[in-house]
């Protein structure tokens, strides 16, 4: 047993500290861009897969049901054993998840390539961790900014990428892109990122592991799946139910483990609770601009309200987005640094409610949803530049990836509820074209005023957050620092 030095930051090579930022923020580009990598096959899957609609809709929902498993247990593992190695093997689990799909023709293997590919879904909460343990104190604000920011940048360039590929070769080219794009990221790793010193050591919670999982697969699988099944359909209440449960019984057991998966006391601190509310409450938010406005500009301008766009048009729509974000975060992290990260997670909010404010009354021009699609992506990347230094201010420093890979996956539960609200006001609110019903203009209307909502909700949430508490931080005090394992 040996201790880590009281500074971490000490044991990287100051020139490259560049070179770690920019390789983990693109590694984060890259994992988020599995969001929408299938969003353009979506249509025509099951003729490409041979398989029914519903079979196919599990192209998505694998990749969802897979994150939500690994990302929490991926960060504990990496507190415990070494955030690059785990790094390294969610990264490998990328490649051969991509390799796997690009190679199948048939839904069995198309899903389980989409579970090894949202097996991946830790690296960012790795990579905001390893930055908490590698970089200068200088650096850090800016650098968990971008790299938070990247699950957003990844999503909307994802799309207007995986559209132009789509439209113009094979589609199995789309998944050795991914595997391609997989590869690169894991030699820059092995080549500039350091593995940390810091680690908490112990054994690992499978119980806690197992009763986590299962209650997430339980309340994501009723979540995504209700609106086709019924959401008063006996098996859709009966996942409800055990979701319930289990996350009851796994709390329980996560209070009395000796080393739990999760340490619940530190999560129930006002700053960590708050923020995880809020990310969850802005997770939901946040998804109604990815469904909205590609919908919007691909219906038919018969419609009345339809822009008639192709799908590449809608992905380049969405595209300023992601760039909008990447931009923001350097400032994002200024602000935080001035005012601290509780003030900018407000502006975020307001700013993205604004964003959807603007969109019920400006839907009517290609021009007009870039500027709300950018004003949203601004108010994105401020909020989720804030989100891992409210939680890296209020845990220590052994539990950094676990607190993030929580923080992560409560943004996703709030995404994931959103595509399911939205789903359910679209299917209600229709109009007859023709032969078919399409959703309503005013059913896009509902779903950005929830979504403006939604992220005033947020920033109420986010006004209670304590301002500042003592907390282990990157310069924590000798007496308050890991031991290696």
């Amino acid at each position: 047993m040996s201790t880590t030095p009281a500074n971490p930051a000490e044991v990287s090579t100051p020139p490259k500290v560049s070179a770690v930022i920019a390789v983990l923020a693109f590694g984060g580009i890259v994992v988020s861009l599995m969001q929408t990598l299938v969003i353009p096959l979506i249509p025509e899957l099951p003729k490409l897969l041979n398989a029914s609609p519903s079979g196919t809709a599990w192209v998505i929902t694998a990749t969802l049901l897979a994150a939500a498993v690994a990302v929490p247990v991926v960060g504990r593992l990496g507190d415990m054993y070494g955030k690059r190695r785990l790094l390294l093997i969610s990264l490998g689990l990328l490649i051969t998840g991509s390799v796997v799909a690009a190679l199948s023709d048939s839904l069995p293997p198309m899903i389980i390539g989409r579970i090894l590919q949202g097996m991946a879904s830790g690296v960012i909460p790795l990579g905001i961790s390893i930055m908490r343990d590698e970089l200068p104190t200088e650096r850090l604000g800016s650098a968990t900014a971008q790299m938070s920011a990247s699950l957003g940048v990844g999503g909307a360039l994802g799309l207007p990428a995986a559209a132009f590929l789509a439209d113009r070769a094979d589609w199995h080219v789309l998944f050795w892109t991914s595997a391609g794009l997989g590869a690169v990221v894991l030699a820059l790793v092995l080549t500039f990122v350091p593995e940390s010193a810091v680690r908490t050591g112990g054994r690992f919670d499978l119980i806690g592991a197992a009763g986590l999982s299962t209650g997430l697969i339980c309340l994501l699988l009723a979540i995504s799946k209700g609106g086709n099944w019924g959401w008063g359909a006996p098996r859709t209440l009966g996942l409800f139910g055990a979701a319930i449960v289990v996350l009851g019984i796994w709390g329980w057991w996560e209070r009395r483990a000796p080393q739990p998966l999760v340490d619940l006391r530190t999560t129930a601190r006002p700053q960590v609770l708050l923020t995880n509310l809020a990310s969850a409450v802005f997770g939901f938010a946040m998804f109604a601009m990815s469904l909205v406005l590609p919908t919007l500009l691909q219906l038919p301008k018969a419609t009345g309200y339809g822009l008639g766009q192709s799908m590449l048009t809608a992905g380049l729509v969405m595209g300023p987005s992601g760039l909008v974000m990447m931009a923001t975060a350097p400032l994002s992290a200024a602000i935080s640094k001035a005012r601290g990260p509780k003030v900018t997670l407000m502006a975020g909010a307001l700013i993205v409610a604004l964003g959807y404010g603007l969109g019920i009354v400006a839907m009517s021009a290609v021009w007009q949803l870039i500027v709300v699609s950018a004003v949203i992506g601004a108010g994105i990347g401020f909020a989720y530049g804030a989100m891992p230094a409210l939680i890296m201010g209020a845990v220590p420093i052994s539990e950094t990836a676990a607190a993030n890979s929580l923080n992560t996956l409560m943004r996703s539960i709030g995404t994931s509820i959103s595509s399911a609200v939205a789903g359910v006001i679209l299917a209600q609110m229709t109009m007859s074209l023709g032969p078919i019903s399409v959703p309503s203009e005013n059913g896009f209307r509902v779903i950005l005023a929830i979504g403006s909502g939604a992220a005033l909700t947020a920033f109420i949430i986010a006004a209670f957050i304590p301002r500042r508490r003592p907390a282990v931080t990157a310069e924590a005090a000798p007496a308050e620092v890991a031991t290696v394992g």
